[in-house]
């Protein structure tokens, strides 16, 4: 039975994410949410893992997801049933290229999903910060130690920004805050 379930949970997540793995966030929080595979903290934490390890954010959460539920093989299944889809509408794609990009309705559509995907993006990234910040929506409490990190790395990017004239590098920004989680939450 949980075989069956993480593929079609996965599936689902595969089939109707737009926008990338940030994308997927809010789905995946869904789907392992109302089947209780993992606790919202649990998620957060293995989100933050997912993303500063290699590989696609939902790619890595399938695997994770499916390994804790069900071993290896729950793994592999939540994995394929998360990539399914989009291997075969990549097939699809590349298949009806040359004619569908220039039809107007496929214009539209994409240029409709653009406004939506940004805001599930934006959405998902402040609730995130909201609630490892100041706690649960129910629940308001401060975490002063994870405003004190926060507040460290944006004033990180934005002194590196004026001083190197470029952006801190994504990589630099995960280390960072490791170091920061480290020194703060280890001591």
């Amino acid at each position: 039975m949980i075989y069956l379930e993480l593929f079609l949970g996965f599936l689902k997540v595969g089939c109707f994410t737009f926008g990338g793995g940030y994308g997927a966030i809010p789905l995946i929080r869904d789907v392992v949410l109302s089947y209780g595979w993992l606790s919202e903290e649990m998620l957060t934490y293995m989100i933050a893992v997912g993303e500063s390890t290699p590989g696609p954010i939902m790619v890595n959460l399938a695997t994770y997801i499916g390994s804790s539920q069900a071993g290896i093989l729950g793994a592999v299944i939540a994995t394929l049933a998360v990539v399914f889809p989009s291997f075969v509408i990549i097939l699809l794609i590349t298949a009806l290229l040359k004619t569908a990009i220039k039809n107007k309705y496929v214009q539209a559509v994409l240029r409709g999903l653009k406004p939506c995907v940004t805001g599930i993006v934006l959405a998902t990234g402040l609730y995130m910060v909201f609630t490892n910040l100041f706690g649960s929506v129910s629940v308001f409490n401060t975490d002063i130690k994870a405003l004190l990190i926060g507040a460290v790395l944006v004033l990180s990017m934005i002194l590196f920004k004026l001083i190197a004239k470029k952006k801190l590098s994504p990589i630099m920004l995960i280390v960072l805050s490791a170091a920061a989680g480290i020194i703060v939450y280890g001591c």
